[in-house]
């Protein structure tokens, strides 16, 4: 029992303290409601003071607006235009195609038949596997093309530079390259104040970018192509150093076709020799019959020394085909007895020729072969979309530019005019209004130092009404003069009084 009568006392006790504290935090709340409310009806005055001086100031607004719109007019105006030439190219074929060509069988057989270009594509980068795509775009950007397009469109001229490495950077600013991650489709942008110019830049990247795929390739079909080139010109040199000596000496000697005149006068020998005997049985039977001077007789021995003549130039001799004489006869073939030597020769001479020429055919076949080749391996400019000539500018925004003139003018000199405000609030005894008004008087005086009577600087101020106020407005030092002599004179006075 005496227990319960403690607690309730305790509780009796606790009352009034919890009472004091509720009543405490009431009161505080109060307080600072009431100062939330001061501190609110502060920032309205202050606002609808600063409203006010606006529309105080609505006319200048006003005519600065108007300002504004026309200087943005012809800001914009002013201000060259640029027109932006864009050409897209697909994504070449890749140097190493069999690897990426694996890996999209391997990705394509356990995703399905759907579209596995991207998954292989990053795979190919994850594995180290060539990007023709940068390759094309770091090729795009090299100094070899950027050189090209500036000697072929006088870029440095266009762009008022001295040195080739300011052209550089200038066109480097004017061209954009770009590939896209997932399609791989790189586009070329250039951005000139010319339109048909712009596009005939664009349309140049491509053409250089082709010349210099194909130069600098490094491929297998290439090094073999450029070798077979390379015996191919040389194989041509002996082939013609052959085929000149072949026909020089089938030409000095009447050697047409030894196999074929060698059997023609083995031919012609047996028949004049068959002739020749036949004429030698006819004149001995007439010699037999008739004396030497008779006609037929004299006739059979004139045919059979003329036949004789005949078959002693197709046997010869072992000097004749040395002779000038029987060379320079228009008549004149190789004897039957110097034919075999003549073979020997001739079937070298006509033996080296063929060699070659076959040599160059088959030169000649692997050359072609390499070149469809190198075709194959080479990564090829597929053009997507070709630049055409922009009729649409792409700068300047024009609309907007006098927006942003129309909108930061009278921004601007509300800004002005809130602060002049603000600075006429300020108590003149301040420090720090007296230290600038002290920094002002002396930028002043100096600049009025500089400028002599009547010059556009005295004018200027004098129309901004600063010169007047450089003239007469008195330092703080000089109004505490002024105050002290003022005292002094009021002392003196009410002495003389009394």
């Amino acid at each position: 029992m005496k227990r319960d009568r403690e607690r309730e006392e305790l509780k009796s006790a606790r009352m009034p303290l919890e009472s004091l504290e509720e009543q405490n935090r009431l009161g505080l709340l109060s307080e600072l409601s009431e100062l939330s409310g001061e501190e609110i009806r502060q920032r309205r005055e202050a606002t609808v003071k600063r409203l006010r001086v606006l529309w105080q100031k609505r006319r200048l607004l006003l005519r600065v607006l108007v300002c504004s719109f026309a200087l943005g007019v012809a800001v914009a105006l002013l201000i060259p235009k640029r027109y932006e030439a864009v050409e897209r190219l697909m994504p070449p074929d890749s140097g190493s195609g069999t690897g990426q060509a694996i890996l999209a069988a391997m990705i394509g057989g356990r995703t399905g038949s759907g579209p596995v270009g991207g998954l292989g594509a990053l795979a190919g980068d994850l594995l180290g596997i060539k990007n023709s795509g940068a390759l094309f775009v770091g090729i795009l950007g090299s100094r070899t093309v950027q050189d090209r397009l500036i000697e072929q469109f006088g870029l440095m001229q266009l762009y008022e530079t001295k040195k080739i490495e300011d052209a550089r950077e200038v066109l480097a600013k004017h061209t954009n390259l770009s590939e896209e991650r997932k399609s791989g489709i790189i586009t070329i942008v250039v951005t000139d104040h010319d339109a048909h110019r712009s596009a005939a830049m664009a349309q140049a990247y491509v053409n250089e970018l082709d010349r210099l795929v194909a130069q600098v390739s490094t491929s297998s079909a290439h090094r073999e192509r450029m070798f077979l080139e390379e015996r191919l010109k040389a194989v041509k040199v002996e082939l013609d150093h052959a085929s000149h000596d072949f026909s020089e000496f089938a030409s000095k000697n009447t050697a047409i076709d030894i196999p074929s005149q060698g059997k023609a006068m083995v031919e012609a020998a047996a028949t004049l020799q068959g002739e020749m005997i036949a004429a030698e049985s006819q004149l001995r039977g007439l010699q037999a019959i008739y004396t030497d001077q008779n006609v037929r007789v004299r006739a059979l021995q004139a045919r059979v020394a003329e036949l004789r003549a005949q078959l002693g130039k197709l046997g010869g001799s072992s000097n004749d085909a040395g002779t000038s004489e029987v060379r320079n006869d228009p008549s004149y073939y190789p004897p039957i007895r110097q034919i075999p030597l003549l073979g020997v020769t001739y079937f070298n001479l006509y033996r080296q020729a063929k060699i070659e020429e076959t040599v160059y055919e088959l030169l000649t076949q692997q050359y072609e072969l390499a070149k469809v080749q190198e075709a194959k391996e080479t990564p090829s400019v597929k053009v997507l979309d070709v630049a055409v000539v922009p009729t649409k500018k792409s700068f300047p925004p024009r609309f907007l530019i006098v927006c942003s003139f129309m909108l930061l003018g009278p921004l601007l000199v509300s800004a002005l005019l809130l602060a002049k405000e603000s600075w006429n609030g300020v108590d003149p005894q301040d420090p720090g209004k007296r230290f600038v008004l002290e920094v002002v008087d002396s930028v002043q005086a100096d600049v009025l130092r500089f400028a002599p009577e009547g010059s556009f600087q005295r004018r200027v101020l004098a129309r901004l009404g600063l010169l007047q106020d450089v003239s007469v407005r008195p330092s703080p030092e000089h109004g505490l003069r002024q105050a002290e002599e003022s005292n002094s004179e009021v002392a003196r006075a009410a002495g003389s009084s009394l």
